[in-house]
């Protein structure tokens, strides 16, 4: 099977649809899809469900799909650096699903791991509770999550071999695994392809049987926020 494009909106071709759930990797800033949700945006597709740790800053990543008003519904754990995002929420204009952190990530990788749903403590006696089922295991309650499976996948990786199989960076590595294996389709964009066969099967982070299409590209890789010290001579 061929899985090169050569470009995120050939990559993209015959997989969007509005009203579609699309689950995205990264964290903050890191790892994330910058030139698939850029595609995205300019195929115009609308109402989107997005299954995200962030939701980007204001005019990049998904932040630019806020600013276009193509998600209808946000499925995140932190979206803090997002001043569009706060407007559209308070005013109305946007759904906001909040998960914790694990719980998100834990979602995602239930349901490419076909899991329907399982029980966790976090968010017990808290508004994450609400309208959930309660279900006590050695006498203390858990709440039922379900597992997220996705229409697809949008993720970026360090490198990958012609196949699919990924190797991640550091923090990029966290949520974009998970959200991999819970599309039913997964593109993955990445700095680097090498031939087949020149990756140790052995450090392999996520295995091409979950990545259907590759596209290679340059990416900014921005700061979300920088804090730096003040030199001691100054």
């Amino acid at each position: 099977m061929q899985k090169v494009y050569g470009s995120a909106s050939e990559a993209l071709e015959g997989t969007l649809f509005d009203g579609m759930l699309i689950a995205a990797g990264g964290f903050g800033l890191c790892g994330i899809p910058e030139l698939l949700i850029a595609a995205i945006r300019d195929a115009g597709t609308k109402d989107l469900t997005v299954a995200s740790n962030n939701a980007g800053v204001d005019g990049f990543g998904l932040g630019q799909l806020l600013e276009t008003r193509q998600v209808k519904k946000m499925m995140s754990s932190y979206v803090g650096e997002n001043a569009e995002f706060m407007r559209q929420y308070l005013s109305g204009e946007l759904e906001l699903e909040f998960n914790p952190q694990g719980t998100l990530a834990e979602r995602m990788r239930a349901g490419g791991a076909g899991i329907p749903g399982f029980y966790t403590k976090t968010g017990v006696g808290t508004v994450i509770a609400e309208g959930k089922e309660v279900k006590q295991f050695n006498g203390e309650d858990y709440i039922l999550e379900e597992g997220i499976v996705a229409d697809l996948a949008i993720i970026k990786a360090w490198k990958a071999d012609e196949t699919g199989n990924l190797l991640f960076r550091k923090t990029a590595r966290n949520f974009n695994a998970p959200a991999a294996t819970c599309g039913k389709i997964c593109i993955a964009e990445v700095e680097e392809i090498v031939p087949t066969g020149s990756l140790d099967p052995d450090k392999i982070h996520l295995p091409g049987i979950y990545v259907h299409r590759i596209v290679q590209g340059e990416h900014e890789n921005r700061i979300e926020n920088r804090t730096v010290r003040k030199r001691e001579d100054a």
